[in-house]
């Protein structure tokens, strides 16, 4: 799981700066003359290095802590709407939480109750343009999910290896996705990226069955020794545990690679 000062690369950071430094050539050593108001790529720059850096332009101390207790919650539903910020989901060992992580502004999670049941949606929209931070959500292991989660520009990470999964569904427009199955699931998993790759982690034991959408541009690479490989393609997980019921994922993608560990 990554944390808010382990970022890794952030694709924006590099698109200002790449854009800032043509620009600086373009009006330095490409045309005669100087003018001060051909400064303005420097904008791009400096932004784009707050942004490797601190992980958003944004003052830091907008990405806040959250904590939702469970009361007499016995399901939830979690709905993320990123655009482009990164998500990073997994397991809550804390007792008596329904839901705990960090959040950009205004972006806490929007909490509706049904009866028994308990919607959590984050939405994009909510947070400043600028903001970038990190979200990081723990669920609950002692009540089952569903789990949805997309985002246009933005990597997604789900180590759901404890977590009761009801259903799932990863989507990214350009980023990565990366996954660890659960031990269990009631419906099947779904993950598809456009331009990324995409990690799927089985844990020993985990009755995993991964069905690989192909496409011309989607690589696959597998550890043959953690699976085997059917006659239809699908890649079934070693040394399974029979007494639990297959976990199904579905995996599609147009641009990227496909790698199961």
């Amino acid at each position: 799981m990554r944390t808010r000062g382990s970022r890794g690369v952030n694709l924006l950071a590099f698109l200002a700066l790449a854009v800032g430094v043509l620009l600086l050539l373009s009006n330095f050593l490409l045309l005669s003359g100087f003018n001060a108001t051909s400064l303005w790529p420097l904008l791009l720059v400096i932004a784009g290095v707050i942004i490797l850096f601190q992980g958003d332009i944004t003052d830091a101390s907008q990405v806040r802590p959250f904590g939702i207790t469970r009361g007499t919650v016995e399901s939830g539903t979690l709905e993320i709407s990123a655009g482009e910020i990164d998500v990073v989901v997994h397991d809550l060992a804390r007792e008596g939480r329904l839901a705990a992580g960090q959040y950009a502004a205004d972006a806490r999670p929007a909490l509706d109750l049904t009866d028994t049941h308990a919607m959590l949606r984050m939405n994009r929209s909510a947070t400043p343009w600028l903001s970038f931070g990190d979200w990081d959500v723990g669920l609950a292991q002692d009540l089952p999910w569903d789990v949805y989660v997309s985002t246009s520009l933005g990597q997604v990470s789900a180590d759901l290896g404890n977590t009761i999964v009801q259903k799932v569904v990863i989507a990214t427009g350009i980023g990565d996705v990366r996954l660890t199955a659960p031990r269990e699931a009631f419906e099947p998993l779904i993950l598809r990226s456009a331009v990324g790759d995409l990690h799927i982690y089985t844990p020993a034991g985990t009755r995993a069955v991964i069905h690989v959408h192909k496409s011309p541009f989607l690589g696959i690479h597998a550890n043959m020794s953690r699976y085997s490989q059917t006659e239809t393609g699908e890649y079934v997980a070693r040394n399974a545990d029979f007494s639990l019921k297959p976990v199904e994922i579905h995996v599609s993608g147009t641009f990227g690679e496909v790698y199961l560990a």
